[in-house]
This record gives C-alpha cells, sequence and structure tokens, in this order.
C-alpha cells in the first residue's frame, strides 16, 4: 500500500494569520481563524476530517455490500463534525455520519447490519477511534 500525503501551512498570528491545506493531489484549501471559528467562507481541518471519513465509509460500504451480493448503484454519506471547548484547548467529540444508498435487492435489516460494520471497520472510523461516531443509515427508495 502506498503513503497518502497531506500538508499545511500557517502564515501569522492566531487572529491575523491564515493558512492552507493540501491533501497530496488535490488542490490547496484555504483556512483562517475566521474559517474555522467564526463561520466566515472557507474550510477547516474538521471539515476535512468529515470529508475523509465520508469517503472511506461510502467506499468500504460498496465493499460490504458487495461481499453480501448486492450493487449498490449510489451512496451518499455526510459528517458532522462537532467541534467542542475541552479546558484551554478544543477536541473533536463527536462524528455524527448520515449516509443514503440505492441499493437493489437489500432489505432494511441487511443494510443496517452491513453499514454499522461497515461504520466499525472502515480505516478512517479506526484511525477516529477515540471520537463518538454515530451512524443513521438509510436505503433510499
Amino acid at each position: 500500500m502506498g503513503i497518502s500525503k497531506g500538508s499545511a501551512q500557517w502564515n501569522g498570528g492566531l487572529k491575523d494569520g491564515k493558512g492552507s491545506m493540501k491533501p497530496g493531489h488535490a488542490a490547496e484549501v484555504p483556512f483562517s481563524l475566521g474559517t474555522r471559528f467564526e463561520g466566515q467562507p472557507g474550510s477547516n481541518p474538521e471539515e476535512l476530517i468529515g470529508a475523509a471519513l465520508s469517503g472511506c465509509f461510502s467506499m468500504a460500504l460498496s465493499v460490504g455490500l458487495e461481499k453480501a451480493g448486492l450493487k449498490p448503484t449510489r451512496i451518499q454519506t455526510n459528517a458532522d463534525v462537532q467541534l467542542e471547548k475541552q479546558g484551554e484547548g478544543f477536541a473533536i467529540t463527536t462524528i455524527a455520519l448520515s449516509t443514503e444508498a440505492a441499493v437493489p435487492g437489500a432489505n432494511d435489516a441487511q443494510f443496517q447490519k452491513i453499514a454499522e460494520e461497515t461504520k466499525k471497520g472502515c480505516p478512517v472510523s479506526k484511525a477516529l477511534a477515540g471520537v463518538n461516531i454515530t451512524l443513521k443509515a438509510k436505503l433510499a427508495t
């Protein structure tokens, strides 16, 4: 397996600074104090974590479904990453995953079981083991 790379640069102090995060082969993503804590347009590290978990989960769910003899036609996953103040710092405390998948021939009980197993087993979920990850999984009608 290869090594995935990412980098970041920050220029200036906390309040007046700005930076960029760079996933290995993707475009730079700018961020600042305002984009992270004040709702200004832009991104933040938590959004990239949410995107990484959503992507990993979606791919892993397709594998789990295919192993069960099911072929998904679409999987849409979203992640709400909760950043909270803790003492002098901050922590990601919860990630709420929600996924909807179109899976011809699947029944809900089978789908829920595979989705829950996927949440526990995808590589990014494992990397985030210290965070409470919840899941709402829905079969598209």
